[in-house]
């Protein structure tokens, strides 16, 4: 995605709202805002707001998952599906 084919500025977001919102929805494509020449903002609808929000917590377990495997704090798959059997048991 080129970025650079999506960049207004913000005078452009004032006098043209209802149809940037219209654009962002049917493109699903972010917009970038600026304001005295410089990047501002990002504008994205919110489907793909919700995509990246799922994609970002995603990555954030992922990251978490590869962290504690470099420290070791593992187990064996079957002994934690053992241990989960027992405390269902002891219920």
């Amino acid at each position: 995605m080129k970025l650079s084919s999506q960049i207004k500025p913000i005078s452009y977001l004032k006098a043209h709202a209802a149809e940037v919102l219209r654009s962002l929805g049917e493109k699903g494509e972010p917009l970038v805002i600026t304001q005295n020449g410089e990047a501002k903002a990002v504008m994205q609808d919110i489907e793909s707001y919700e995509q990246t929000q799922e994609t970002m917590a995603l990555l954030k377990i992922l990251a978490l998952g590869t962290r504690q495997i470099e420290e070791g704090r593992v187990q064996p798959a079957g002994d934690v599906i053992k241990g989960l059997r027992k405390r269902r048991k002891a219920r």
